[in-house]
């Protein structure tokens, strides 16, 4: 419902008025102050969308008024009424921004005509101002689930990482862990209430489904314990589905101090959810049986976050080295075939998961046949070694020679446009995270950095037009927030976009 404020020093004027327009406007809400100072003390209390100010009244007077609302409402519209049609008072008005004005006396006619062309302005004011509020609140769903997809298989520049925390208004601790929830096919409808209950809980950040994971960051809850907080958690994700499927199971990854280590701790939440026949739905990784101890000695390189990396950049031959230094480090050890077959299985398990991450179609690793000796374990680990790299061959091989020139074409001409992993994903019909390493690879940075790259270099011809406004280019560059869009130039371009116009226009 729309408010309006009648300031009139004279009774009669203010009820004439109000009788007119309750007369045309049946759902306008209006009330009367009688001065100056009483209409800046109800524009607090009231909060009235309109203003009908009358110029001339005694103490503070109406252009004096509507300076100092303004300065403490700036969205407030004004009509000034006034017996004195001058041009000095006309002017003033106009810097103050007021939108139009009546003289006294006037036709009833004519004050339905100029409010209802105010009010109608204010509305679709307000419409527009709410498209841009579920605009933004889209953008940063997509901005969400990139940067936590790039968190964790990639790196993400600081200036995402920080803003999106300040735009998502979510409590950051530096304690933080993955929960892994695996979505068996057919329950991907899930994902709108699990979100949803991330959200409302204000304790995680949500990532995007890719193959059956759905990878979230959950900060901790100092006023309860790690695994209390992520007991409770897990059950009540789990609750969701009204299916019950076996499908469902939530792997829990060890505590990280900083976003910098989160991927450890996916790689953890990874080896937690490789065996989903348990009865119990989540399994923490502290909790997966350690076949033998630490006193074995041999360091657990496929447990950090450096081994999926190497994954995907197709280091076959290094994987392969480190797992027959692994082979020979037990087998001089005496260790049980048995015991040396588990711990192979377990970087085996490691590698297809990166891979169907990538987008590849790659069959849990399993020994089809009981294994006597270390001679048939290199064998065999060495025939489904080749065999994944062979796949991972093939995939890269499939891709188009043009793949990545034509991925960074689309995004310098759509970076006006909200621009996702998924869509790109979908525009060249690669997996999201293998398009994140494309550019990893071949540029140094990861796509989110690309397009603000392209979005500031955009904003800075733009700002050498002294014509547009601040707010405009905000809009044509792609943001939906000029704050959000001040602070993402000031954190790239070191100075404030007003500093940057004033530097390119004294040149």
């Amino acid at each position: 419902m729309m408010k309006l404020l009648l300031v009139d020093d004279e009774q009669i004027e203010r009820e004439g008025m109000q009788a007119i327009l309750e007369k045309s406007f049946s759902t306008l809400l209006i009330e009367q102050a009688r001065n100056g100072q009483e209409a800046a003390e109800m524009a607090r209390t009231f909060q009235p969308d309109l203003i009908l100010m009358d110029i001339k009244m005694p103490g503070i007077n109406g252009l004096e008024a509507v300076k100092m609302i303004k300065e403490e409402f700036p969205d407030i519209q004004f009509i000034m009424v006034t017996a004195y049609d001058t041009v000095e008072y006309l002017h003033q008005a106009i810097k103050l921004g007021v939108k139009d004005y009546l003289l006294k006396p006037s036709r009833a006619s004519d004050i339905v005509s100029v409010v209802g062309k105010v009010l109608e302005k204010i509305e679709a004011e307000h419409l527009s101002l709410e498209k841009r509020r579920i605009q933004q609140q889209k953008t940063l769903a997509l901005a969400e689930t990139d940067i936590i997809t790039q968190l964790l298989f990639d790196h993400v520049h600081d200036v995402h990482v920080d803003l999106l925390v300040e735009m998502l208004e979510i409590p950051y601790t530096t304690d933080m862990y993955v929960m892994l929830l695996l979505v068996p096919a057919g329950e991907e409808h899930i994902y709108p209430l699990v979100k949803e209950k991330i959200r409302s809980r204000k304790t995680g950040w949500i990532g995007a489904i890719y193959g059956n994971q759905l990878p979230i960051i959950i900060c901790c809850d100092h006023e309860k314990t790690y695994r209390s907080q992520a007991m409770n958690l897990a059950r009540e994700l789990i609750s969701l589905s009204k299916a019950k499927t076996d499908g469902w199971f939530i792997g829990i990854g060890s505590v990280c101090k900083s976003l910098k280590e989160i991927r450890q701790s996916y790689q953890h939440a990874l080896i937690a959810s490789m065996d989903t026949s348990l009865p119990v739905k989540y399994r923490f990784y502290e909790d997966v049986p350690k076949i033998g101890n630490k006193s074995d000695g041999k360091p657990r390189i496929h447990q950090r976050k450096e081994f999926s990396d190497q994954i995907r950049f197709g280091e076959w031959e290094y994987i392969k080295r480190y797992v027959n230094e692994m082979i020979t480090y037990y087998e001089k050890k005496g260790t049980s075939i048995h015991y040396t077959q588990q711990r192979v299985l377990e970087v085996l398990w490691v590698a297809a998961r990166v891979m169907s991450e990538l987008g590849m179609e790659v069959e849990t690793p399993v020994y089809s046949y009981e294994l006597k000796n270390v001679n048939e374990l290199k064998r065999a680990t060495d025939h489904m070694f080749e065999g994944m790299k062979q796949l991972y061959v093939i995939h890269y091989n499939r891709l188009e020679a043009d793949t990545f020139h034509k991925l960074k074409q689309y995004i310098f001409e759509h970076s006006h446009e909200d621009i996702s992993l998924e869509s790109l994903g979908q525009l060249v019909e690669l997996s999201p995270i293998y398009i994140s390493k494309m550019f990893k690879e071949k540029l140094g940075i990861n796509y989110i950095d690309f397009l603000t790259q392209c979005r500031m270099e955009k904003a800075k011809a733009l700002l050498g037009d002294s014509k547009k406004s601040i707010k405009e280019i905000t809009f044509e560059t792609g943001y939906h927030d000029p704050n959000y869009f001040s602070k993402v130039f000031k954190k790239m371009c070191g100075i404030t976009p007003m500093e940057y116009r004033k530097s390119v226009l004294r040149k």
